[in-house]
Formats: C-alpha cells, sequence, structure tokens
C-alpha cells in the first residue's frame, strides 16, 4: 500500500505523462497538495458543498451523480486511478454543488485546493498548460457524451461505454452502469443477454 509520499508520485507521474516538470515544479506540487482517504461509499462531495479542489485519483473508484425530484440517481461521472473527478460547475463559478462525488471502492484522492493553484497558474506556466488541457478535454468530453445520448440507441451507448471504460465496468454495481447509460438495470440486463456474443 502506498503512503501519502507515494500518492502524491502517482499525481506529478500522471503529469509528466504530458508537462514533464523539474524538480522546483514537483517540489511546488509536493507543498501544495493534500492526500485524503475515503472508506466506500463515503461521499467527496455533496449538496451544497463548494468543489474547492482538484481532485486526482491515485487509487479507487468514484462516481458523480445527482438526483432529480422524483428521486432518481442519474450518474454523470466515473472515474478510476489516474482519472480526475469534481463538479467542474461548482469549481469554477464558485456556487454550491448540486451533485455527490462518492467512494465505490476504498479509495485515496490526491486533492489540489483552489487558490493554491490559482496562484501556480501564474508563477508556474506548465501547471496552468496543464490543467487548462485537463478542463478543454472535460467539456469536449461532456460534449460528445450529449450528442451519443440524443443519437444512439442503448445498445451502441452500452458498447461506447464498454470501449471508455475498460477497466471499470467489473468494479461498479449493474444499477450505476445502467444509470450512467440512462437506462433501467432491466433493461441493461436484457441488453447484456440478448447481445451476449458481440460482448464477449
Amino acid at each position: 500500500m502506498l503512503n501519502k509520499s507515494g500518492h502524491i508520485k502517482c499525481l506529478i507521474d500522471h503529469i509528466h505523462e504530458t508537462h514533464p516538470l523539474n524538480s522546483s515544479e514537483e517540489i511546488e506540487m509536493s507543498k501544495i497538495v493534500r492526500v485524503k482517504e475515503l472508506r466506500k461509499k463515503e461521499f467527496l462531495i455533496k449538496p451544497g458543498d463548494y468543489s474547492n479542489y482538484m481532485n486526482f485519483i491515485s487509487t479507487g473508484c468514484l462516481r458523480a451523480f445527482y438526483i432529480d425530484k422524483n428521486g432518481q440517481e442519474h450518474t454523470l461521472q466515473l472515474g478510476i486511478e489516474n482519472w480526475w473527478v469534481n463538479d467542474l460547475f461548482s469549481y469554477i463559478k464558485n456556487v454550491p454543488s448540486k451533485m455527490y462525488v462518492q467512494a465505490m471502492e476504498d479509495a485515496v484522492i490526491v486533492q489540489i485546493p483552489k487558490n493554491e493553484l490559482e496562484r501556480l497558474y501564474k508563477e508556474v506556466p506548465v501547471f496552468s498548460n496543464f490543467f487548462r488541457e485537463k478542463i478543454q478535454s472535460a467539456y469536449v468530453a461532456l460534449q460528445e457524451r450529449t450528442i451519443e445520448n440524443m443519437s444512439r440507441d442503448a445498445i451502441e451507448k452500452y458498447l461506447a461505454f464498454r470501449k471508455q471504460y475498460r477497466n471499470i465496468e467489473q468494479r461498479i454495481p449493474q444499477y450505476i452502469i445502467a444509470s450512467y447509460l440512462g437506462i433501467t438495470p432491466e433493461f441493461l440486463s436484457f441488453l447484456r443477454k440478448k447481445h451476449a456474443k458481440d460482448l464477449s
């Protein structure tokens, strides 16, 4: 099991993949982050909270979802190791969250405080470039998912889900996958049985 410095190294290695850091930049990042442990089903964010951190998943699996006025859950985002999870609307607009972000397994999150990150944007350009690209990618992914939900049928959405989230399907309950796809668990089970050959 990793210690605190090991989890921070996971974040730094992740940044290095696209934006190499020198030793002083690594030290600057290490100074400002905090490591947060979550137990299975524990919440990282709840409605009414302010999202004041960028959240990097070092270990574990999380989901972001909201509950509509009828009590129905709608899963918006899933994340595993080396992914990011957040309520970006709350983070960017500085307004209370309307979402839940919950651990599906025991998890360790490396958190970067917003105020410290804003300072680094000005002092260390590599971090500004890295996170600008991350936020742009998140926007593109949201747009693609919106178009996908309007233009694809259920089995096409499920096949796209399996392609995007190759290593996650066995780690979360079927009802959460159904919630992400916008269908019932019963219909998802039907699809999996009907298209078993295509899914093997």
